[in-house]
């Protein structure tokens, strides 16, 4: 007798997919000397010159002091700037150097790598449509295509 088939676990798969490629990115960058929670700070302040440390914070969902320490890592690497914002002097504006903008092309590259590997046993059509489909669910979820969920510090709880 023969056990019934399971139903496939998306989830799980979803989660091992997602790790996988997440160490392979890993492995990508670190010629370039970069984790990957700070390939990911350099790419956020790039998008968006002049943002504070605390707005940083506020968009990774994490605590100012995680922050500070990856911003930290980046201005002693001389990748990211930071200058007293003439607006508000109690906050620093966070700005890629030029130094910065070439590690991010590097960064590019290592992403587009990526991606290829991750998509590779899929042809042109079924990449568009697994894109679509993913991106579809990361939206329908909340999920900010720009930060990944482990910079943050939020948590679900189970409600009571």
């Amino acid at each position: 007798m023969t056990s019934p088939r399971r139903p496939p676990r998306t989830g799980f798969l979803l989660s091992q997919l997602g790790a996988f490629a997440s160490a392979r990115f890993g492995e990508l960058i670190k010629p370039v000397g970069l984790t990957p929670a700070a390939a990911g700070v350099l790419r956020i302040i790039a998008r968006e010159p002049g943002l504070s440390q605390r707005a940083l914070a506020t968009r990774l969902g994490s605590v100012p002091s995680r922050v500070v320490v990856l911003v930290d890592s980046l201005e002693a690497a001389g990748h990211v700037s930071r200058t007293r914002d003439p607006a508000d002097r109690r906050h620093h504006r966070l700005d890629v150097t030029e130094a910065g903008r070439q590690v991010l092309g590097a960064l590019r590259t290592a992403a587009e790598t990526q991606n290829a590997d991750v998509l590779a046993p899929l042809d042109a059509a079924e990449r568009e449509t697994f894109t679509a489909l993913v991106s579809k669910l990361a939206a329908a979820h909340g999920l900010d295509p720009d930060v990944h969920a482990g910079y943050g510090v939020r948590q679900s709880r189970p409600e009571n």
